[in-house]
């Protein structure tokens, strides 16, 4: 397992900076038909590791399907940086976008996990 470190993150324009600390050892991408279009590769970070910087009035939510992930975008450029949910265990939880994160290695999508999303 690799070692966490705090990474910064933030949508398009700025507005929304965060930061997030985690070991970027957990990285899918999902087949569900937002994932799939947005591009996204997600990396679950607990809530205690995750601060939301800048740009909370900025955010504007979205839900689809069972209602239960905020997927909050800026307002401004309409980049979703991050979402808000749970884990499976009912424990407060941030996914984040690693491609929003300012100094993250570069990501090799053959390396990392596939969640079928679409079937779920």
């Amino acid at each position: 397992m690799s070692t966490s470190q705090t990474y910064h993150g933030q949508c398009h324009c700025g507005a929304v900076r965060f930061t997030a600390k985690t070991a970027l050892d957990g990285m899918m991408d999902c087949n569900c038909s937002r994932c799939r279009r947005l591009g996204w590769i997600l990396q679950a970070v607990p809530a205690s590791e995750f601060a939301l910087l800048s740009g909370e009035e900025k955010l504007v939510p979205y839900h689809f399907n069972t209602d239960r992930i905020d997927h909050l975008f800026c307002s401004h450029c309409g980049i979703e940086s991050f979402a808000r949910g749970e884990d499976g265990n009912g424990q407060a939880m941030v996914m984040i976008n690693v491609n929003c994160l300012d100094d993250a290695p570069a990501v090799d999508r053959n390396t990392i996990k596939h969640w079928d999303g679409a079937n779920y």
